[in-house]
Parts: structure tokens; C-alpha cells; sequence
């Protein structure tokens, strides 16, 4: 039958099928499928074109020379009687074994060789009794490539030898097979994965950067430079040069709301390394070792699994214990051999006890805390610790970069306020320059990059003074409470202070600042933020409402006086000390302490009335009246009285008065008698 015969869209599988079936039943190989498919197809086409089949030069070569050997050896009869009674497979096994055994160039018995393939080529045209020499197509199907790099076993001395039938066999071999088994292998690869990552929750630690992140001229200038240099001691860095003595601690010290984490994580997102967060609370202090059967509840125990998980991933992970204030110091001490030159700690994974080696491997530790504890006391962490920590206060940024932390207040609440938020999302110089124009009040030789109106541009300058205000206040916050931080309290004068002033205070009031507010109004917003903020506050509450008015200046007369009071008291209850009233050697040094308070109010009433005395005095006529009196009685004495009073008359008295005198000189000369002894008086 001619293909010709059958319309266009005639489906020819069904006839590829019954070939592909008889060609299995023909051929003893059952592990090659691919290839009886396509010699099935070939035959279709074959059979299907009416032309006579199509015989290669290689084939014909081999056919010729097996007609020479039979005649030479005078064996063509016994090759005829051998195969006369045969048919289908028997039949053309024995043609090939034929073929084979009279030709010195036996090919090795492989399916894939060049040689073998054209033996039985010749054994499948000797197969049919109509072969002619017209049906020899003469094409090329091998070449050499040459040039070739790499060690491959097709590979000789740089050249391939590239045989075009075989090379597609194997082709459709791989296609068929090893493809769809690759496939198969990576699908139930990443369903593995998939579950595993599911099991150990690798997607709550990937690092995200939160949207109000802005990397600002002092993360630029300061704080990734420092951070820099620590990681590379760390973790190392690229090219040849690289540390083998990876060791080291970047330790994070501020006040909360200063951005720690989210800096560290935005760190860990650019250097793709998976961001396992150990939560310091809910470790808290009674944990003091590695194994997670060792927890006191399922939070504590949840972290410390987090850890040792970090520890069996062993590379491409940055470990970030924060807010270490709330952990014990013997558990932070678990950490002093991983960030020294040995790089190794004892961890327990799945209930069993292992000892991790990072050296070399891409592995940071980062601390981070407040240095106020729950407690009020001040921040530490085991000494030896310690020592091996590159240590820096996000919050006490000062010296040469002074007007960058300053300026990272503005830039950091940007997208806070709804009228600077137009800036955030623009050109960063754009956001410098309005700041410039809000410090010099002019607008002269600035550029901005974007496209604003005149009236967009007064909003946003006015907005930034009024922040600028808002920042102002913030900044003494934030250094008296560091400087109260700072400070033992055995040496404290007052109660310490506890209010913040950080970037999360700074956004909090910058999202209630518009334009059109005055300065009072934007004031009065600084003022309600941190009475509330103090009413938080677990103890301390009013003290530190009125240490804050005090720096504002602000204090009325009354809370003046009360702010005294409180700051007397703090220092009475200190010389008591943890005693208290109820103890009675504290109950004696209360009494002794008031009695102290009651002398200086003596003291202070003494020097009032002093100071009153020293005025000039002016007598009334009841004084004037009674000094008469006692003058008249005097001078009846028999003694020589000498009286010098300054009198002065007064326009309205009518009596003799002394209005400005000084103490009157009384001179007596008595009689003297005999055997008295001589006195004056």
C-alpha cells in the first residue's frame, strides 16, 4: 500500500502500533522500546512511500564482501540449505551468525556500535530475496568533530566521531527514558523538600524585610561598614584572601525601637542567609542549657529546638539571639567557644547530643539588647563573652556622625507621615534636599529630582520643621534616658528615667503632623505622646511625667513642688534601703532621718528671721512709750548715766520717736563703797 492512497488526516498510529507489536515478537530485545517504536515507524514510512528499500553503502560493503567469502570458501550452498526451512527470527539470526563467522572483521555484540548496526542492517536486506544495487543510497551519516575540551568516554584525544543513526538512537533513548526519570526523580524531590521544609518550617525564618525599611545615609555611612567588617571576621570573605580564623560576636546594644533586628535581617536578606531569630523572652532566665528536654515550657523549648536547628544547618545562617537582658548569663556562656577561633559548641538535635564544628562555614552570631534589664538594672553579659564582641549602641551614635543619627530620625519615619511619604517612595536626594531648605530656610541652589509644585514643596518643608521640633525633643529623650541607663543606682539623685526616645517614637507623632499645625499644636502632640507613653509605665509613672516637663521646661509651680518632693523622698527610701518601715532598725533611721528634715526646717526659719532682722526696723509708740519709761527711772538713779539716743521727729508723731537708731550706749558710774571691788555695768 502507498502512503498516497489514504486521505491527509489519517491517523497512522494504529498501523505504527501493529508494527511496534510484530517487531517486539521478531526481536529478542525487550528493554529498548524507543528504538522498536522508531524502527516501527521507519518501516511505516518505508512501506508506506512504494519505493524499493533503502540499502547504505556500509550494508552493501558488507553484503558483497559475505557473497565473495561464501564463494571463496565454496560454502554458498551450505549458507542456502541452512536457512531454506527457516523463517522470521530463526532466519535472520542465522544470516547474521553468518555474517559474522565469515567476515574477519567481526563487530563486538553490542546495539549500540556502528559496526553492529550495519551487520544487521545486512542481515535484514539478505533477509528479503529482492535486494538490488539501485537501492543504494550513497550518504554521508558519520563526521569527526574536532577542538573538543573535557574527558568524556565518546571523547578521543579531542575529536568525537559522530554517527548520525546512532546518535539519534541514543537521543531517543534519553528522551525516553532517562528524561521522564530525571523528572520523576526531581517531582518526588521537591515533594520531599516541600515536606521537610513543611516539618523543620523553613519559611518562618526567611529573612523579610519590612516595607518601611529605609537604608538611609547613616545605615549607609556607620552602621554597614561596622557591621561589614565584623561579618567578614565571621564568615569571611570572597576571593583568595579570604580568613581561615573565622571567629568573633557582633553585639547590638540600644533602646528598643531602634531598629536592631530589622537591620540585621535586612543584612541577612542581601546575603542570602536564612535569619533564625532566638527570642531572649521566651528563653527567659531559667534556661540555662541546649537541650530542649531541659526547658521549663513548650516556649522556651520551641527557641532553644530553633537553635539547635540553626546549629545542624550548620552553613548559610545568621544566628540572632535578641533582647539577651531577659536570658541567664550561664546560658549566654554556651555560646564563648562558637565565637572564639575553635568555632565549635554542643548542641543536642532530635535528643542527641552533638558537637557542631563551623570552622569555615558561613556562620554569623549577632546579639542584640536594651541596656536596661526588666528588672531596671544595668545591662551585661558574661565578661569572657564579652571580650570576643565587636560592641556598638545604635542609639548612642555621636562625635563625626552626630548629624547623620540625627538626620536618620527624619528619614526614618518618612513613610509615617502622609505628606513626607510622597518623598519615600521618590528619589532619596529629593528627601535631603527638603531637609536642606527646612535647615537654611532657603531655597536657593537646591535641585530637586522629581517633579513637584511650589505648594507641594512649602508642605514639605514645613512638615520637616515641624518634625524637626518633634526630633528636637525626641534626641533629650533619648540621651537622658541612655545617660539614666548608664547610671548605678547607688549614685542616683533621683528616680530613673524610663522614657524612650526612639525611631518608633519618632513615627508615632510624625503620622499626627500636617502642614497646617502651628508650633504649639505640634508641641502639645510631643506632650500627650509621652503622657501616654508614661502611663505605661509599670512603676515610676509620675516621676517620669515630670522629669520630661522638667527638661521641656514646662513644670508649673505645684508640679515643681512635687517633683522636690519626690526627689526628697527617693533619696530617704535609698538610706533606707530594702529594709523598709516595718523593719525596726529602718523604723530608728525614719525617726532620725525626720528629726534631720525638722532640724533643717529650724535651720531654714532661723535664716528667714535673720534676714528679717538685718532690715531696717521702725518702732511702734507702745515701744516708744515703755523706753520712756524705763530712761525716766534711770536718771533718778545716783549714778552718772550717759544716754545717746539718734531721735528723729517724724512729720505725723506728735511724741517724741526714734525712727532710725542703732543700740543705744548706757554708760553707769555708780557710788563705790568701801570693800566692794569695782564694777561696771
Amino acid at each position: 500500500m502507498r502512503k498516497s492512497g489514504f486521505a491527509p488526516n489519517t491517523d497512522s498510529s494504529a498501523y505504527i502500533n501493529q508494527l511496534s507489536t510484530a517487531l517486539a515478537n521478531f526481536t529478542p530485545i525487550t528493554d529498548h522500546s524507543p528504538l522498536i517504536t522508531s524502527a516501527a515507524e521507519y518501516l511505516f514510512s518505508q512501506l508506506s512511500s512504494g519505493t524499493p528499500f533503502v540499502v547504505s553503502p556500509e550494508a552493501n560493503n558488507i553484503i558483497q564482501k559475505f557473497n565473495q567469502a561464501l564463494t571463496g570458501k565454496r560454502a554458498k550452498e551450505s549458507y542456502e540449505q541452512s536457512i531454506a526451512n527457516l523463517t522470521g527470527q530463526a532466519k535472520y539470526q542465522t544470516i547474521l551468525d553468518w555474517l559474522t563467522a565469515t567476515t574477519s572483521e567481526a563487530p563486538p555484540h553490542s546495539l549500540f556500535t556502528i559496526q553492529h548496526s550495519q551487520f544487521c542492517e545486512a542481515a535484514a536486506h539478505l533477509l528479503r530475496p529482492d535486494f538490488q544495487k539501485r537501492d543504494i543510497l550513497h550518504v554521508e551519516v558519520t563526521a569527526e568533530i574536532s577542538g573538543l575540551l573535557g574527558s568524556h568516554s565518546v571523547i578521543r584525544e579531542g575529536a568525537y566521531a559522530l554517527h548520525y543513526n546512532a546518535f539519534i538512537d541514543k537521543l531517543s533513548q534519553f528522551e525516553a527514558e532517562s528524561v521522564p526519570t530525571f523528572r520523576a526523580y526531581q517531582h518526588t524531590k521537591q515533594k520531599l523538600t516541600e515536606v521537610k521544609r513543611d516539618d523543620m518550617r523553613l519559611h518562618e525564618f526567611q529573612a523579610r524585610v519590612m516595607s518601611s525599611f529605609v537604608r538611609n545615609k547613616l545605615l549607609n555611612d556607620v552602621y554597614l561598614p561596622m557591621i561589614g567588617d565584623n561579618l567578614a571576621k565571621q564568615m569571611g570573605t570572597a576571593g583568595s584572601d579570604t580568613r581561615t580564623d573565622r571567629m568573633g560576636l557582633l553585639l547590638l546594644i540600644s533602646p528598643p525601637g531602634y531598629g536592631k533586628t530589622t537591620l540585621m535581617e535586612y543584612v541577612a536578606d542581601r546575603l542570602g542567609l536564612t535569619f533564625m531569630k532566638i527570642n531572649g523572652p521566651a528563653i527567659g532566665h531559667a534556661v540555662t542549657s541546649l537541650d530542649p528536654n531541659e526547658a521549663p515550657n513548650a516556649s522556651a523549648r520551641e527557641e532553644v529546638e530553633k537553635l539547635n536547628l540553626a546549629l545542624e544547618m550548620g552553613d548559610n545562617v545568621m544566628l540572632y539571639l535578641d533582647d539577651i537582658q531577659h536570658c541567664n548569663p550561664e546560658f549566654l556562656q554556651k555560646f564563648i567557644s562558637l565565637c572564639d577561633g575553635q568555632r565549635k559548641i554542643e548542641g543536642v538535635y532530635k535528643g542527641q547530643a552533638k558537637t557542631y564544628d563551623l570552622r569555615g562555614k558561613k556562620v554569623s552570631v549577632v546579639m542584640a539588647g536594651n541596656p536596661y534589664t526588666e528588672s531596671g538594672g544595668k545591662f551585661q553579659i558574661p565578661d569572657m563573652l564579652a571580650n570576643r564582641a565587636d560592641t556598638y549602641n545604635l542609639g548612642d551614635i555621636i562625635g563625626s556622625n552626630a548629624e547623620s543619627f540625627k538626620a536618620s530620625y527624619i528619614e526614618n519615619c518618612l513613610t509615617s507621615n502622609s505628606v513626607l511619604s510622597k518623598l519615600a517612595s521618590r528619589s532619596q536626594k529629593d528627601v535631603y534636599a527638603v531637609m536642606q531648605v527646612a535647615t537654611s530656610g532657603s531655597q536657593e541652589g537646591v535641585d530637586f529630582e522629581g517633579n513637584y509644585t511650589a505648594a507641594e514643596i512649602d508642605e514639605f518643608v514645613i512638615t520637616t520643621k515641624h518634625l524637626y521640633t518633634v526630633r528636637d525633643t525626641i534626641l533629650s529623650v533619648n540621651l537622658q534616658y541612655i545617660k539614666s541607663a548608664a547610671q548605678e543606682d547607688a549614685y542616683r539623685t533621683e528616680p530613673s528615667f524610663k522614657l524612650q526616645g526612639s525611631y518608633r517614637n519618632m513615627a508615632r507623632i510624625a503620622e499626627k503632623v500636617i502642614p497646617l499645625m502651628t508650633h504649639e499644636e505640634v508641641r502639645e502632640i510631643i506632650i500627650d505622646h509621652y503622657e501616654n507613653e508614661s502611663q505605661t509605665l509599670t512603676t515610676g509613672a509620675e516621676a517620669n511625667l515630670l522629669k520630661f516637663k522638667e527638661m521641656e521646661g514646662i513644670l508649673t509651680e505645684k508640679e515643681t513642688a512635687r517633683w522636690e518632693q519626690i526627689k526628697k523622698d527617693f533619696n530617704k527610701n535609698k538610706i533606707l534601703g530594702a529594709a523598709g518601715e516595718n523593719d525596726p532598725l529602718g523604723r530608728v533611721v525614719a525617726q532620725l532621718t525626720m528629726f534631720n528634715d525638722g532640724l533643717d526646717a529650724i535651720k531654714e526659719g532661723i535664716q528667714a528671721a535673720g534676714s528679717s532682722y538685718a532690715q531696717p526696723q521702725t518702732l511702734t509708740e507702745d515701744t516708744i512709750t515703755s523706753l520712756e519709761k524705763i530712761i525716766s527711772g534711770l536718771r533718778s538713779v545716783p549714778v552718772e548715766v550717759d544716754i545717746n539716743i539718734l531721735a528723729d521727729q517724724g512729720e505725723n508723731s506728735g511724741i517724741e520717736s526714734i525712727k532710725k537708731r542703732k543700740k543705744p550706749v548706757i554708760k553707769v558710774k555708780p557710788e563705790i563703797s568701801q570693800g566692794d571691788a569695782p564694777s561696771q555695768t
